[in-house]
């Protein structure tokens, strides 16, 4: 059935104004005043914004980590990035050394399959790029439509890859129009420090943040980036915590590089204290890189006004503080790492972005949605509100105060990462591809009912710019 959203605030990444969104087979057909209403269903959306649904370009759902594997699958994870006002997810494949990449997306799909209720896509892990690899790489782009590639510089002796395979899946990209993904930290010395530290009796969750430590962020952001530009290739730098990558960013983007950052909504509200939080609770906080000390927080929101970070990912990884995150107690380093964010994300980046000054309501569209949809290669059908583009939308209650907590939300895990926290902004109805998966707050989508998106190549979409930008100038 036709429907018409009627009497909103439109907003895209460029624009803000009253109007109307006729909606037929999924799709936006008309955007205007007055459209004609004729057999369609009436959406009233008086007082409230029309947003373009949100695209995560970062959720680990149905993982395996440390010996579980992450709370949420994509049912649970994406009913609950539907209530948060995302319809778009994108997913990590996690490969392993000597199997082929095929087989690894081949699970993916598995997990995925009559699961999802929002649209979703896959990044792949690249552990290893030898002969055999790089020979089966360009089928997976062409046929699966998986056009960004992960690469570890943490984690080591379990995810890490060294810099040849790093610098070599730089070339490859360059050559195959693919982004390459770095989680950037100085896997070597963080083994060293973590030894340490377990050494001399150190366990407790705040050791996690501090063998982790900013500068090492800092300093394999700067290897990566130098890496891009000696391969002339394109780097998105994933969960960016801190001045010292946030800097190393803007430096390369001064420099013209293709290199993008994101950042996530616990770096921007949390600090480094929540892991010293008494009876274990620290652990809680446990992810990787770590939360750090809460200047960093100024440095991050301003990176995100003056575009050196473009996009803000939730990192989704969420694990049961009971049974799952107690697997590290006593030994800090067996904690699981990661959190639940993906519900949060859409209106934390709003109330503390846009209700207190930080960046304007069209930067938050741009940050939330529209970005990521251009680096991924899924502009101009996600990402925006436009004739052509597929009915992805949020209808959002700008006025509504309420309480972030574990009580309330949808994940499927036993704490809120940010419970407590006072926010204004809620979504109130989401669709996706012009049906309702959230009807005033209550869901109503269906399982299996999300689309599994083939994406192009990178620099196929509308570019984004090469430096970082300040009120149209370069900064």
């Amino acid at each position: 059935m036709k429907k018409i959203i009627k009497n909103g605030t439109i907003v895209t990444a460029a624009d803000t104004f009253t109007g109307d969104v006729a909606i037929e087979n999924g799709i936006i057909t008309e955007i205007g005043l007055n459209l004609n209403a004729d057999g369609a269903e009436i959406v009233d959306a008086s007082g409230r914004y029309v947003f373009p649904g949100g695209v995560d370009p970062h959720t680990h759902l149905d993982m395996p980590f440390g010996g579980t594997v992450t709370a949420d699958d994509f049912e649970t994870g994406t009913i609950a990035a539907a209530y948060g006002g995302t319809t778009t997810v994108i997913d990590f494949c996690l490969t392993s050394k000597g199997l082929p990449l095929q087989q690894a997306v081949n699970t993916w799909h598995e997990k995925s399959q009559d699961k999802a209720v929002i649209d979703y896509s896959f990044h792949l892990m690249v552990s290893e790029l030898n002969d055999k690899v790089l020979a089966e790489l360009p089928q997976i782009i062409e046929n699966e439509g998986i056009t960004s590639l992960k690469v570890f510089m943490a984690y080591k002796n379990v995810l890490q890859a060294d810099d040849g395979t790093l610098f070599k899946t730089l070339q490859a990209a360059k050559k195959e129009g693919a982004l390459v993904m770095v989680h950037a930290e100085n896997g070597d010395v963080i083994d060293y420090l973590v030894t340490k530290a377990l050494a001399e009796g150190n366990t407790d969750p705040i050791y996690h943040a501090l063998t982790r430590p900013p500068e090492l962020e800092g300093e394999a952001t700067g290897r990566a980036a130098y890496l891009t530009e000696l391969t002339d290739s394109q780097l998105y730098v994933v969960h960016v915590t801190c001045a010292e990558a946030a800097w190393k960013i803007e430096e390369a983007r001064k420099k013209g590089l293709r290199v993008y950052g994101e950042t996530c909504p616990q770096y921007l509200v949390l600090d480094q204290t929540a892991l010293e939080k008494p009876n274990f609770e620290g652990a809680k906080y446990v992810w990787s890189p770590p939360l750090r000390e809460q200047w960093n927080q100024d440095v991050l929101w301003k990176s995100l006004w003056n575009g050196s970070l473009q996009t803000i990912g939730s990192d989704q990884c969420s694990f049961n503080f009971k049974g799952q995150k107690e697997l590290g107690l006593g030994d800090f380093s067996k904690i699981p790492n990661g959190g639940p964010t993906i519900e949060d994300r859409f209106t934390i980046l709003y109330s503390e972005g846009v209700e207190k000054g930080r960046i304007s309501l069209n930067k938050f569209v741009d940050i939330i949605s529209t970005s990521s949809a251009k680096l991924f290669g899924l502009f101009p059908q996600k990402g925006t509100i436009a004739v052509g583009s597929d009915a992805d939308i949020v209808i959002f209650d700008p006025a509504v105060q309420r309480t972030l907590s574990a009580e309330t939300h949808h994940m499927n895990v036993d704490y809120n990462a940010f419970e407590g926290f006072e926010v204004k902004g809620e979504p109130v109805s989401v669709l996706s591809r012009g049906e309702f998966v959230i009807r005033d707050k209550k869901f109503v989508g269906k399982a299996g009912a999300g689309k599994y998106l083939h994406r192009k190549r990178f620099g196929t979409a509308p570019a984004l710019p090469a430096k970082a930008e300040v009120s149209g100038g370069v900064v």
